[in-house]
C-alpha cells in the first residue's frame, strides 16, 4: 500500500482546472484559495490521520482525484459563509414579543422611513429651518408630548440605557430606594440591583418581596437620605396571595413629602387602551406621567412596536440635565431607530390606524375566526401538497417581559414527519433559507398562526411542503 493522499491534486493543479474556472469568475481568488486550503485538510483528514498513514486506495473517498469534488466543496463552503449570520426568520412560536426573534416587526411606514435615511444624508442634527447645527434630540420629541401628555421627551438606544441616564444624572453616588418585591431580573441575566450599581447609585432595599407600604419607604429615607424613589413596574411575572405594594399615587405623595423625584420603570409602554387589545388593564405612560411621576422609562420595540430605543417622559428640567450628561452621548440613539420610532408614533395619532398598520397591535387584536380560516385555508392548501396537516387550538402570549400569565387563545396547524420526527423536522426548517421556527408538542410541529404575519402563509406553506417528507407524513 502507498500513502493515498499522494493521489490529491495540488491547490495550483486544482485552480488551474475546468472545474475552477467558474468559481474564480465568481468569487475573489484569495476567498477560494483559502477555501480550497479548508477542503483539501478535511480530504485528508478522511484519508489518513495526517501522520503519513497508508491506506487502502480501494478504500478512498469516490473522486479523490477529481477537481470537481473539490470545486464543489468549496462552492458550498462560499455559500454558506455569504449566508449573513443575522437573517429574517418567520415567528410561529405564538410568542408576539419574542426577545430571541427581535421583539416587535415594524409597520411598513416605519421600514420605509428607516430606509429613506439610510440611503442617504439626513438632518440628524442639522436645523434645516435655520441651517445651522441641531439635535437629534428633538426628533420624536412633539409626536411623544402630544401622545402622552408629557412635558418633555428624550430617547435613547434602548430601555436599560434609559433607565442607567435616569439614575446618574437625577442620583448619582446618592441613594435610591427600591421594594425588595421590583428587584427582578430584565432579561439577559442582568438584574435591577445590577443596573444601578453601574448607574452609580447606591440600592436601598425597602419591604419585603411580598409586601411594601409607602411605611417601608419612609423608614427607608429616614436611614439614608435619598435623592430618588424608583418604582419598576412588575411586568415580566407576578406576585400573588398574601401581598401588597405601594401604589404610583402613593410614592408621588412621598416623594413630594421627602423632596425627592420618583421615577417609574414602565419596561413597556402601551399607547392604546388594553381593553381594545382584550388584554387587562396595565399602567401606561400617560396615566403614569398624569399620576404624577417625574420620569417615566419604557422601550420602544415592546408593546409600542417600533424599533428599539429607550424613552423618557416627564419634567423637562431632568431630561434637560439628562442630554447634558456624558452618558447620554455614549447611549445616544441612530437616524435609522429615530426615523422608526417617528412613523410608529405617526401612526397612534389614529388608534384605528394603529391597530391595524403596527404588527405587534394587529396580532393581539386578531379574531378567532381570522385566525381559523387561516389555518384551515393552510391546511387544505397543505393537503394539496401531499402535507396532511391538522387545524388546532393554540395559546399565544404576549412575551417580551409583558403580560405574564396572559393567554390569548388561538390557531394554528400541526403537521408530522416520520423523516426523524417533529425534533428534526425542526431542525430542517431552522436551517431552511428562510428559517420557520414554530413549536415542537406531543410529537408534532406546531405554527401559531397569530404571529406568522398574514402575507408570510404562503411562505409557511412551501416550507412545509418541502421539508415534510409526503410519503411519510401523516397526523394522529
Amino acid at each position: 500500500m502507498s500513502d493515498a493522499r499522494r493521489l490529491i491534486p495540488s491547490l495550483e493543479r486544482l485552480l488551474e482546472s475546468d472545474a475552477f474556472v467558474g468559481v474564480l469568475e465568481a468569487h475573489p481568488r484569495a476567498l477560494v484559495v483559502q477555501h480550497l486550503r479548508t477542503e483539501l485538510d478535511r480530504v485528508r483528514r478522511e484519508i489518513g490521520d495526517g501522520k503519513g498513514s497508508a491506506v487502502d486506495p480501494g478504500a478512498l473517498p469516490r473522486g479523490v482525484e477529481d477537481p470537481q469534488l473539490y470545486a464543489a466543496g468549496v462552492e458550498e463552503r462560499l455559500r454558506v459563509s455569504a449566508t449573513p449570520s443575522l437573517r429574517a426568520v418567520i415567528n410561529g412560536t405564538g410568542v408576539i414579543l419574542h426577545t430571541n426573534l427581535g421583539r416587535a416587526p415594524l409597520a411598513e411606514s416605519a421600514l420605509d422611513a428607516m430606509a429613506s435615511v439610510a440611503r442617504g444624508y439626513a438632518n440628524l442634527e442639522y436645523d434645516l429651518e435655520v441651517g445651522a447645527r441641531g439635535s437629534r434630540y428633538d426628533h420624536c420629541t412633539a409626536l411623544l408630548r402630544e401622545l402622552t401628555g408629557a412635558g418633555g421627551a428624550l430617547v435613547s438606544n434602548n430601555g436599560a440605557a434609559a433607565l442607567v441616564l435616569a439614575l446618574r444624572t437625577m442620583a448619582f453616588g446618592r441613594a435610591v430606594l427600591v421594594s425588595r418585591g421590583e428587584l427582578v431580573e430584565i432579561g439577559g441575566g442582568f438584574r435591577i440591583p445590577e443596573i444601578l450599581e453601574t448607574a452609580g447609585v447606591v440600592l436601598v432595599e425597602v419591604g419585603s418581596t411580598n409586601r411594601t407600604r409607602p411605611e417601608d419607604y419612609r423608614a427607608g429615607a429616614a436611614k439614608s437620605d435619598p435623592a430618588m424613589i424608583l418604582k419598576v413596574h412588575r411586568s415580566n411575572f407576578r406576585i400573588t396571595g398574601f401581598t401588597e405594594e405601594a401604589s404610583l399615587g402613593e410614592l408621588v405623595g412621598l416623594g413630594a413629602e421627602l423632596g425627592v423625584p420618583v421615577v417609574y420603570d414602565l419596561g413597556s409602554g402601551l399607547l392604546v387602551d388594553p381593553e381594545s387589545l382584550g388584554l387587562p388593564h396595565e399602567p401606561g405612560p400617560a396615566e403614569s406621567l398624569a399620576t404624577g411621576a417625574d420620569i417615566v422609562v419604557f422601550s420602544g420595540d415592546k408593546l409600542l412596536g417600533g424599533p428599539q430605543a429607550g424613552i423618557l417622559l416627564g419634567k423637562p428640567e431632568w431630561l434637560d440635565k439628562m442630554r447634558k450628561d456624558p452618558w447620554c452621548r455614549a447611549v445616544r440613539v441612530d437616524k435609522t431607530a429615530l426615523a422608526g420610532l417617528e412613523a410608529t408614533l405617526q401612526l397612534y395619532r389614529d388608534p384605528e390606524t394603529a391597530l391595524r398598520e403596527i404588527p405587534v397591535l394587529a396580532m393581539l387584536s386578531a379574531g378567532l375566526e381570522e385566525l381559523r380560516e387561516r389555518a384551515e385555508i393552510l391546511a387544505a392548501q397543505l393537503a394539496d401538497a401531499g402535507v396532511p396537516g391538522e387545524v388546532v387550538e393554540m395559546s399565544s402570549v404576549v412575551g417580551g417581559g409583558t403580560y405574564p400569565g396572559v393567554e390569548l387563545e388561538s390557531r394554528g396547524v400541526r403537521v408530522e414527519s416520520a423523516e426523524g420526527g417533529a425534533d428534526r423536522l425542526a431542525d430542517r426548517l431552522r436551517g431552511a433559507s428562510v428559517p420557520l421556527v414554530g413549536r415542537v408538542e406531543d410529537g408534532s410541529f406546531w405554527v401559531d398562526l397569530r404571529t406568522v404575519l398574514p402575507w408570510q402563509d404562503v411562505m409557511v406553506l412551501d416550507l412545509l411542503s418541502r421539508h415534510v417528507k409526503p410519503d411519510e407524513a401523516g397526523v394522529s
